[in-house]
């Protein structure tokens, strides 16, 4: 398959390059800087700077859009909640416009989107049916899968993944939190009740191929592990795994005057089931927290 990807670079995308290209598929990127995507992918893929190079001659059977600006990492400002949003929704509309524009259409765009779409639901049990809380985070990713969906009225079959935390070795969300864990300074977030739901690189990135390879699933699909759990419980097997306490909590209030509003991803939370991938039949590698951590931390 020919497959063109931004965000190729990132963390879930560039283990997604190196996996299609080595199946023989032919891989184009998205990249401000080839030299350096090259780096950190590999030569074989192809790169462009700008969607807008492509003509309309130009085909891909599948489009994989992964673009985005991290979404944690600092307060945000209304300047930095512009540039999350500005970095996915004008991505994927201008993929759109290639489409649009497109002589023959791609079969299929996986479009990105996350868990942060429900915003905090406290306990309940959440599946892609669900109506999400009015935050930030959900309008953002509500107005992300809008400009995907677009796709549609061009023929293209469109599957959006809500990702949740992904966890993996050299990158992911536990990539910062290991090093105060190994020195003993982990803890809980807050009250600890608030619900985290996780996936396993290697099971996200099979998700993908799933969605690459049956035409028949299409539409919204919850990327998370079955069994999610309480940051309390998360805390605590880290904690075990690395042999460390964990006594230090953070207190929300601290939290809140730090991060302002980008605190409500960390204190609240999402029970999140991935209920369209159980009834596909996908064959979850890491169902559970305690083999998913091994894998990344003691392997």
């Amino acid at each position: 398959m020919k497959i063109l990807i931004t965000g190729g670079t990132g963390f879930i995308g560039r283990q997604l390059c190196r996996l299609l290209t080595d199946q023989n598929h032919s891989v184009t990127v998205l990249s401000r800087d080839p030299v350096a995507g090259a780096r950190i992918i590999g030569e074989k893929i192809n790169f462009i700077t700008s969607l807008d190079t492509l003509s309309s001659a130009d085909y891909f059977d599948a489009i994989i859009n992964l673009a985005g600006a991290p979404i944690f990492g600092g307060r945000w400002t209304e300047k930095r909640k512009r540039i999350i949003r500005d970095s996915r929704i004008q991505t994927t509309a201008k993929l759109i416009d290639f489409i649009k524009k497109s002589d023959q259409k791609p079969g299929v765009l996986i479009s990105g989107s996350a868990i942060g779409y429900y915003g905090d639901q406290g306990d309940a049990v959440v599946d892609e049916t669900a109506v999400g809380h009015d935050e930030f985070s959900h309008r953002l990713c509500r107005d992300w899968e809008a400009e995907a969906e677009k796709a549609r009225q061009h023929g293209v079959r469109v599957c959006i993944l809500r990702t949740g935390l992904v966890t993996g070795k050299a990158g992911g969300f536990l990539a910062p939190m290991i090093l105060p864990f190994r020195l003993g300074l982990g803890g809980r977030l807050g009250s600890g009740k608030q619900w985290m739901s996780w996936i396993h690189i290697d099971d996200h990135i099979a998700m993908v191929r799933l969605l690459l390879e049956d035409s028949t699933l299409e539409g919204i699909f919850n990327a998370t592990a079955p069994n999610p759990v309480t940051n309390q419980e998360f805390t605590k097997t880290l904690a075990r795994l690395l042999r460390r306490p964990a006594l230090l909590p953070v207190p929300a209030g601290l939290l809140r005057l730090l991060l302002g509003e980008m605190s409500d991803l960390l204190l609240g939370g999402q029970r999140v089931m991935p209920v369209r991938f159980q009834q596909a039949g996908f064959p979850f590698r890491y169902p559970r927290l305690d083999p998913a951590l091994r894998q990344v931390i003691l392997k």
